[in-house]
């Protein structure tokens, strides 16, 4: 197999993130203002419910599929009958999620309001199944992604502005984001035959596939119940209006999130094979470069949606959702927890075949997290579920990197790694004199975060070069190696 570039495949991966990103910086101040903070907490909280059932019939298994698949990806006939065992799979797991959807709705009747949003977001689970994304990254075709992402999100950016247009078109929100995803999967599946040929069979080998797989399964349960518990039981304590600042909040954090480990994330296929290779020395080469990377663009980032929070929250939503700021202020200190644990544990733990200590961490962190939104949401309301949200991916960092410390050790240590971490430091604070001089210096919030994030860019990237960081050092070299060529 024709091998990707690792850069390109990030640049790919990278600019479908920013237009992910761009999407709801574009919808989501509309659908905010048209349906209201009732609106969007019914929204969210009908998404909140589905997303646990989708990860039923997701179980582990792309996870498991990108570490054991990678192994097989050159040889033809082993990728086959590997695809169409996980495929089979993953069908009865969507059974089963189905199932199990319909008991709740009939047992518990507080869902009966949501139950119309619930049902249409119920759609996706079948249709994520069949989008076998998983082959994808198993092949690293992040070209295919990104041509279809855009083709979706235009055509969602359409319908919204069409059928969005009064307090009652949450359903029609709701339709329009399964229509996407349902256009999507249908794509990836005929797309996929360029790849492999699957086809459900009844010899699936049970055993040895099962038993990973739900291991990494109940590892990806504890993650949804940190991820998700927030809402969930701001719904049950609280109120929409409650929900529908927390999410606001929460959607900001978890796009930032997403765009930043998007630039990384087409490094787990090559690590999985590269690890289950036994290729040890490239691995750690890899490796060192994606955490240097994560700590290069992480901190400033962290950084500056901190300062520029309540801009960001009254350009997105409007005055309506300010009382946002503060969870979103809170919030920005989980994205170094949390995309730290997730590089140890996808670009480590896992492809070392150490799920289990992964879910023994999330386990942990899960508890803590449900704990704390129990006790605190009563006092602090949607501030106590971003301070939960918080001290559980801090307790998920530490645990992953305890349990990879013989692996990473040598990387976190070295004096690379700590001359990199210290310029990065200095790099934000020249980051929040920036923000507070613009804050000074203009009433517009729209010029305040345009000349901060510009100013910031540049005082950072100065402050980089002026440390000697190696990571934008590197990046620099590069850029003047392509030029010359």
């Amino acid at each position: 197999m024709k091998r990707r570039s690792l850069g390109l495949n990030a640049f790919l991966n990278g600019l479908k993130s920013i237009l992910n990103l761009l999407f709801p910086l574009i919808t989501f101040p509309y659908v905010s203002r048209v349906l209201g903070v009732k609106g969007i907490g019914i929204y969210n909280y009908s998404n909140s419910i589905v997303s646990y059932f989708l990860l039923i019939a997701a179980l582990g298994i792309s996870t498991y599929a990108i570490r054991e698949g990678a192994k097989y990806r050159d040889n033809k006939e082993q990728i086959n009958k590997f695809a169409s065992e996980i495929f089979t799979i993953n069908i009865w797991s969507t059974l089963v999620a189905y199932t199990l959807l319909f008991i709740c709705l009939i047992v518990f009747t507080n869902l009966h309001d949501y139950i119309s949003c619930i049902l249409i977001f119920s759609i996706q689970i079948f249709f994520t199944t069949l989008g076998t994304d998983w082959i994808y990254s198993i092949y690293e075709d992040y070209a295919y992604i990104t041509v279809r992402s855009i083709i979706f999100q235009i055509a969602s950016l359409i319908l919204l502005f069409i059928f969005v247009r009064n307090k009652n078109d949450y359903l029609n929100y709701a339709a329009i984001t399964v229509l996407s995803s349902v256009g999507s999967s249908i794509f990836n599946f005929v797309h996929a035959k360029s790849f492999v040929k699957i086809k459900l069979t009844w010899h699936v080998p049970w055993k040895q596939h099962i038993i990973p797989i739900l291991v990494i399964f109940a590892s990806n349960v504890a993650i949804m119940i940190y991820v998700n518990s927030d809402i969930t039981i701001l719904g049950i304590m609280k109120n929409p209006y409650i929900v529908g600042l927390y999410s606001v909040a929460a959607k900001v954090y978890t796009i930032v999130k997403n765009l930043l480990s998007s630039v990384l994330i087409v490094t787990v296929p090559r690590l999985a094979m590269l690890m289950g290779k036994k290729r040890m020395d490239e691995y750690n080469q890899v490796l060192t470069r994606v955490t240097n990377m994560l700590l290069l663009v992480t901190l400033p980032a962290m950084t500056g949606l901190f300062m520029l929070s309540k801009g960001v929250i009254l350009i997105i939503s409007g005055k309506s959702f300010l009382a946002a700021s503060p969870s979103l202020q809170i919030l920005c200190f989980a994205l170094v927890f949390s995309l730290f644990s997730w590089v140890i544990s996808d670009c480590v733990l896992i492809p070392a075949k150490r799920e289990k200590k992964v879910l023994i961490g999330t386990i942990v962190s899960a508890i803590l997290n449900i704990s704390l939104n129990i006790v605190l949401i009563p006092i602090w309301s949607e501030k106590a579920a971003a301070l939960s949200t918080v001290i559980a991916e801090a307790s998920m960092m530490l645990f992953n990197l305890y349990f990879a410390k013989d692996i990473i050790k040598s990387i976190i240590t070295s004096k690379n790694f700590k001359s990199n971490l210290v310029s990065s430091l200095f790099g934000c604070v020249g980051i929040i004199f920036i923000c507070w001089l613009c804050d000074i210096g203009w009433q517009n919030w729209i010029s305040k975060i345009v000349s901060s994030i510009i100013l910031s860019v540049g005082i950072y990237g100065s402050i980089l070069v002026f440390c000697k960081n190696t990571t934008i050092v590197s990046l620099m070299n590069g850029m003047k190696e392509k030029i010359k060529k």
